[in-house]
């Protein structure tokens, strides 16, 4: 945006407000529009003493927009001034605030007050450069939140399994041997119950078919097999220390997992309900490869405000699928986009992973990234840095993606995709060991 469209579009401001938040206080500064002194002070983190603060700058200004820096996105002082509807936040990178205080203080020297006043100079000198904080639906951004935060859980889920494995492994290994998912209710519901070899072995066996049947486990080959390993199963250790302490924490962490796995449901259930009621539902559902759990992150990626992003660079940049490019001289070398959220980004390449198996020229493609010598990431960042552009103009216009439509328009552009999807068409996809692997038709 030119400095004058900006100009045009801003509203009439009062004040220019930059905060340095802080846990306990936050110090501010504000520069009146029409000039004049500055002004500066303190107030406490919390909830009153914001609304107070807030509150008397409106009176102040009889309601007139101020605009208002800080180095937050999202975040408690944010969401405290996000009601008052004189206040327009404008974000600030913590990295481009810490860069532009050392440009004029190369010497590192910091304080609060003086970060107050370097922001408030950012925003007053480089405002047209910056964007105003404009908050999604109450769905779309309570969505976003729930898919974070189910991410969480499940990250947490997958410590604690970690943490059981390498316990069971010191006292208890054959459970690894016996159970494909060490996380499973089934296992969970078995150490709650015999938490070590030699409880176990001292149960009858009419006792433990009973407890696999109650436990949806119906394969009767499969439970003798089970049967026949515990009775022959030795202890991997005598040691009353390790044997007592391992059977706690194993208690322990099946607990935990348990709960984990019921908070995570809990979150499907919102989440569903969520989407179910989204009104770009479908759009995102049309995307091959994308289930349950990466539609509600696609749509909290992209919103519902159409106007948030320009292009579908804007996206891949921030979404740290682009690459960076560094020139200097004669040299030039890319290299991975560090800064930036990583849970987009992570949305992003786990969405292209998935569309592989659905999608024929996105399965084309990898590929080809592939046989060029890429790793299987970076050939799956490619493919992502295709999809955002795709699904960009699909979100833009408001219609579900369609593979044959884009089929058509490879083959006008004349891409050579074509012609390896073609090949692709003329073989079968297999799993081995857990992978996909193409493998030709005899001719």
């Amino acid at each position: 945006m030119t400095d004058a469209k900006q100009a045009a579009a801003e509203p009439p401001w009062a004040a220019f407000v930059a905060i340095d938040w802080a846990d306990r206080k936050h110090f501010w500064r504000l520069a009146p529009a029409e000039g004049g002194c500055q002004e500066h002070g303190q107030i406490d983190s919390t909830p009153e003493a914001v609304e107070a603060w807030a509150t008397q700058l409106g009176i102040q200004y009889s309601g007139r927009p101020i605009a208002v820096c800080l180095e937050q996105s999202k975040g408690a002082l944010v969401y405290m001034l996000a009601k008052y509807s004189h206040l327009v936040l404008f974000p600030i990178h913590p990295r481009t605030a810490a860069q532009y205080r050392e440009t004029f203080c190369p010497s590192g020297a910091k304080s609060d007050p003086s970060d107050s006043a370097s922001l408030l100079d950012l925003l007053l000198r480089h405002r047209e450069r910056l964007r105003s904080l404009q908050p999604d639906t109450p769905p779309t951004r309570l969505l976003r939140t729930l898919v974070e935060a189910r991410r969480r859980l499940v990250n947490d889920k997958t410590q604690q399994k970690n943490r059981l494995t390498a316990t069971l492994k010191m006292y208890f290994p054959q459970i690894l041997q016996w159970f494909d998912e060490v996380d499973s209710p089934l296992v969970s519901a078995l150490l709650q119950r015999w938490s070590s070899l030699g409880e176990l072995k001292r149960c009858h066996p009419g006792t433990l078919k009973k407890f696999f049947l109650e436990h949806n486990c119906r394969g009767q080959e499969r439970i003798r097999k089970r049967l026949e390993a515990i009775g022959q199963a030795v202890s991997a250790t005598e040691d009353e220390a390790i044997v007592v302490g391992g059977s706690l924490q194993a208690r322990m962490l099946v607990e935990t997992i348990a709960l984990l796995r019921g908070q995570i449901a809990e979150y499907d259930r919102r989440i569903a309900e969520l989407v179910d009621s989204h009104p770009d539902s479908g759009l995102f559902a049309s995307l091959p490869g994308a289930g349950a759990v990466l539609i509600p992150r696609l749509i909290a990626a992209f919103g519902t405000q159409r106007e948030r992003f320009r292009s579908a660079s804007e996206v891949q940049c921030l979404s740290g699928i682009a690459p960076v490019t560094e020139k200097s001289g004669q040299s030039e070398w890319v290299h991975f986009r560090w800064a930036c959220p990583k849970f987009l980004r992570q949305t992003f390449q786990e969405y292209a992973a998935h569309s592989i198996a659905r999608s024929g020229w996105a399965r084309a493609y990898y590929q080809a990234q592939r046989q060029q010598g890429k790793s299987h990431q970076v050939a799956v960042r490619a493919l992502a840095y295709k999809w955002i552009r795709i699904i960009f103009r699909c979100w833009k216009e408001g219609q579900p993606y369609d593979e044959q439509t884009y089929l058509r328009a490879l083959r006008r552009s004349g891409s050579r995709l074509i012609d390896r999807f073609r090949l692709d068409t003329q073989g079968e996809w297999k799993t081995v060991a857990g992978f996909q692997k193409f493998s030709p038709l005899p001719s």
